[in-house]
């Protein structure tokens, strides 16, 4: 089991020292990976919640943490593909894989809030299809010296371009649906969780995308199944407490119950916990206790 945590990306904490605080704690505390998070907008009066009201950019979060470490690995879970082009991501996501020495993990999603897609310019409705023909040319620009593509989504003329990714970043895929989960074993190098899963059942969908793996001819043993865990520290002995939250003593066990649902990576974030990700919250009460569970929850 792979243990990971997330920066501060999300309300009063999420500052530029407290992201490296964390990041190289982290680092030192021997964690395999920090994450971000992405929220393009927040649309007035939506029901989502205080922690998705101020959200910093993942891809520059992880650039500016990329040059304040050297061994963690840098993950981002999710970006929308929707809402930038093949040729930008794939041009941005080489950049960030090179500056940080190949530690780069890459979770991409499709989206799900009408007002981002519209911002965007982009129609919601068949992204699945979209997204499967955002993968494969973002592989190709990563691989292939020219690349020359017109598909139902995107085209391209007859383009370089370099540099590409010595090694490029392994693709992660989110979704819940079955028919997402299906795409992550036909195509993935893994899946990743979404902060709402019910991880109870987890093992379920790792079952789906290890049958679409078997299915496509890959080898399901080689996939990664990445956990967002909502952690919230709280006094132990809650009645009927949810998975991942109550005293770290109880949430070390629920990542051993998550590794043997399947599971081979979790990363804590405690920017899910409005205690700690709000926009109102006491930044330095979030970062102390940030840095207990830290401590705490290391590897």
């Amino acid at each position: 089991m792979r243990i990971g945590f997330a920066v501060p990306v999300s309300g009063s904490w999420a500052t530029p020292g407290n992201m490296t605080r964390v990041a190289r704690g982290a680092e030192e505390l021997g964690y395999h990976e920090v994450w971000t998070f992405q929220r393009l907008l927040y649309p007035q009066g939506h029901s989502m919640g205080p922690v998705y009201r101020s959200v910093h950019d993942p891809v520059v979060t992880l650039a500016y943490l990329a040059g304040v470490t050297s061994r963690v690995r840098l993950g981002v879970a999710v970006l929308n593909m929707p809402f930038a082009s093949p040729a930008l991501l794939a041009k941005q996501l080489t950049s960030l894989q090179t500056v940080s020495g190949g530690r780069l993990d890459v979770g991409l999603g499709l989206g799900w809030m009408p007002e981002e897609f519209t911002a965007s310019g982009v129609p919601i409705e068949r992204r699945g299809r979209r997204g499967e023909e955002f993968i494969r040319l973002l592989r190709r620009l990563w691989s292939e010296e020219t690349v020359e593509h017109k598909g139902e989504f995107y085209e391209l003329p007859p383009v370089h371009q370099d540099p590409k990714p010595e090694v490029a970043p392994p693709i992660l895929l989110g979704g819940g649906a079955e028919v997402a989960l299906r795409r992550v074993g036909r195509l993935a190098d893994g899946w990743v969780s979404s902060s709402g899963e019910n991880l109870d059942r987890i093992d379920e969908k790792i079952y789906i995308v290890k049958e679409a793996a078997r299915n496509a001819g890959r080898d399901p043993e080689a996939l990664r199944f990445v956990t967002r865990a909502v952690t919230r520290v709280r006094p132990p002995g809650i009645p009927d407490r949810a998975l991942m939250t109550g005293s770290f003593e109880e949430i070390r066990e629920d990542v051993a119950r998550l590794e043997a649902k399947g599971v081979t990576d979790v990363f804590h974030d405690l920017n899910f916990d409005p205690e700690i990700g709000s926009p109102d919250a006491d930044p330095e009460e979030s970062m102390y206790r940030a840095e207990a569970a830290l401590e705490a929850l290391a590897p």
